[in-house]
């Protein structure tokens, strides 16, 4: 399959290595020339054949939106437009009537995987009409992990983005759970190697996950991560979540809980957004502050 690829940074960069391993062609653009495949997305989409596939990779918001309006009038009636960043739910309904009315398809899909995805593949939760996201079907394979799992066509248009949405809510309020009781070991006498704890519970116990696995890389690295400062940003989904908990009257304490964590973590050295920040280090490469 030939498929354009816009965005290729650390998750699209990998994303577009991995589907040309399974066999496909990936023409990929992104701002940055070194990483580029061409040179303007008008470049890309004329080397494309009819009828076209074109991934975004790009920041939700500003970003995507502008990146869409362009390509509805570079696009053609049967192309079909994927949205695999992290775009709110909302917007994917508005970017399907943009595209629509030129005839042009939307697909949205949520992407989990991180900088690990290129191993182990990615997570893809995907909205859509049923004969876009059939017609994508060689790329998914591509991309989801080895085995029956990892790929879910959610729902109609939208439905991706919110899925992945609550996964990210729920991740938030996994990686707090770590935290506090990473926080609550190193605080007591007893305890005397909280790494190894932890490293303990890697096998045979019920919180055994692949963020504990991380967990222990980051203290591999940092045994008391007292390289790191207590800080730790929030991405949007933490907030659209509670946001649709609300609208919903669906009761999210924990996840809510976690993301007022993070606001605290931005008035005070925090330990707990110690093992916050090395978890989101470890498992996306998001950016950490170092300590003077």
């Amino acid at each position: 399959m030939q498929l354009g690829l816009i965005g290729l940074g650390k998750m699209g960069g990998n994303m577009r290595e991995r589907i040309r391993r399974a066999g496909h062609t990936v023409i990929g653009y992104d701002r940055n020339p070194e990483v580029s495949d061409v040179k303007s997305l008008k470049e890309l989409v004329a080397k494309l054949d009819a009828p076209r596939t074109v991934w975004v990779m790009v920041p939700a918001g500003t970003a995507t939106q502008t990146v869409i309006d362009e390509l509805k009038d570079l696009l053609s009636p049967g192309d079909v437009v994927v949205d695999g960043g992290n775009s709110r739910w909302t917007d994917d309904e508005k970017h399907a009537a943009e595209l629509g009315i030129k005839g042009i398809g939307f697909v949205d899909a949520g992407v989990s995987g991180g900088v690990w995805g290129l191993q182990n593949g990615y997570a893809l939760m995907v909205g859509g009409d049923k004969e876009h996201v059939d017609r994508l079907q060689p790329v998914f394979e591509a991309l989801k992990p080895e085995g029956p799992y990892g790929y879910v066509h959610a729902g109609r248009v939208g439905a991706g983005h919110f899925s992945k949405m609550v996964h990210n809510g729920i991740e938030y309020a996994m990686m707090q759970a770590y935290a506090e009781g990473w926080e609550l070991l190193e605080k007591v006498n007893s305890v005397d190697n909280v790494r190894e704890v932890f490293r303990s519970w890697q096998e045979g116990t019920v919180i055994r996950s692949w963020l504990l696995d991380l967990a222990v890389n980051a203290l591999d690295e940092d045994k008391h991560l007292e390289q790191l400062r207590g800080y730790a940003e929030d991405s949007g989904e933490g907030r659209w979540t509670v946001e649709a908990a609300i609208d919903n009257a669906v009761p999210l304490p924990a996840i809510t809980a976690s993301l007022f964590a993070r606001f605290a973590s931005r008035q005070d050295d925090s330990p707990q957004m110690k093992m916050i920040a090395a978890l989101r280090n470890q498992f996306g490469g998001h950016a950490v502050e170092k300590k003077d």
